[in-house]
């Protein structure tokens, strides 16, 4: 039994991250202060993420194609977002959490999870029809709700997860380039609607110090600055472990988190980002396999999704690590410090892995013709 256990697991795919949270957990150790609290409290999330992982390989996830239980799921985790509102815990300015004494959970991770599930199942149906345009309105308002109230936390960076993961999986289900450029303008007027009426005075400031953030280096533009200058130090083979002095002296602020690749370069240095992205190719390239094997569009479809979410996860937090993106409090996959974020990961990958355990063997091409219903 226990043998048919392990052999559902895709124990590459989990290798690929062993070693991105094993410099995750290096870097949130070569300091001093919190750092080992923050050390032990993630080695615990790292063991039961694996356990999580390993049990979601060997659950057949075909039940998940039925619509009455994804929207169950849906409605549940919508449920949650409402309760957070009430009885949520603020931290860094927005009420994102659950707190049980020392440990908090954060649900806006996991319903980036169910986005991806009830989109997959809902272009799976329609990926023919997918150039209609009431398709993408739909599916825009299974998005638009998690959004608005991930949003009104407010929490801006996963809100803007949420949209990635809607217009990137609309874009692999076969989007016309006239409604491409219809959601292109309708997202541009969002934006400024939100200026003018929504964005809080941090939010636009965080936009501004995008922009230049020397016009307010000691407030809202520092953490941008001291990320850039951390990242810039680390030069080609970096500064060694514990060496790092924009953390080490407390210059870059929450280095065990939305900063953690900025410690971390400044550490390794160039070489050290290129192994990380080496690492991230790898699980991506893995993900991308599984999903051209999928036994069903909806499989094919999740697969997508779940690389959408890693992708925009990692391109948003490194991008305001290295300056080119606002600051928006987005987590590094398996490497910042949270067990939330870890979870809903290694839950995403787990499910891949069991849908792995019922795939297909087919030519790409094969997958390619099917997808578009040809």
């Amino acid at each position: 039994m226990l043998q048919g256990l392990i052999k559902k697991v895709d124990w590459l795919l989990l290798s690929f991250t062993l070693p991105i949270m094993f410099a995750g957990l290096i870097t949130m150790k070569s300091f001093d202060g919190d750092s080992s609290l923050f050390f032990s409290h993630q080695i615990i999330w790292i063991f039961v993420s694996i356990i999580v992982f390993i049990l979601f390989s060997n659950i057949d996830f075909r039940f998940l194609r039925r619509t009455e239980i994804l929207v169950g799921l849906f409605v549940l985790f919508l449920a949650s977002l409402f309760l957070l509102m009430i009885f949520g815990h603020i931290a860094g300015g927005a009420r994102s959490w659950f707190s049980f004494g020392g440990f908090s959970f954060q649900p806006t991770d996991m319903i980036k999870l169910v986005v991806i599930l009830i989109l997959a199942k809902y272009f799976s149906r329609r990926h023919v029809e997918i150039a209609h345009y009431k398709h993408i309105l739909i599916s825009g308002i299974y998005a638009f709700i998690p959004f608005i109230l991930v949003f009104l936390q407010p929490d801006f960076g996963s809100a803007i997860i949420i949209f990635f993961i809607w217009i990137g999986m609309v874009l692999v289900s076969g989007i016309s380039k006239k409604h491409l450029l219809f959601v292109f303008l309708a997202g541009v007027l969002a934006f400024f609607t939100l200026w003018l009426f929504v964005f809080q005075p941090y939010q636009k400031a965080r936009i501004i110090n995008f922009i230049d953030p020397y016009t307010n280096m000691h407030g809202s533009g520092y953490n941008a600055i001291q990320s850039t200058i951390a990242v810039g130090s680390g030069q080609i083979f970096g500064k060694g472990v514990g060496f790092g002095t924009q953390s080490r002296l407390k210059f870059l602020p929450e280095y065990e988190t939305d900063f953690i690749f900025a410690a971390f370069a400044e550490e390794w240095g160039f070489f050290g980002v290129i192994l990380l992205f080496v690492l991230y190719i790898l699980i991506i390239a893995k993900l991308m396999r599984i999903a051209s094997h999928g036994s069903t569009n909806f499989e094919i479809l999740f697969g997508l999704g779940v690389i959408i979410f890693l992708v925009s996860h990692i391109l948003v937090n490194i991008g305001m690590n290295i300056g080119i993106l606002p600051v928006t409090g987005i987590t590094l996959p398996f490497m910042s410090y949270g067990g939330s974020h870890l979870l809903a990961e290694f839950m995403a990958l787990g499910i891949a892995s069991s849908m792995r355990n019922y795939s297909r063997v087919s030519h790409p091409d094969d997958m390619k013709n099917e997808f578009l219903g040809l």
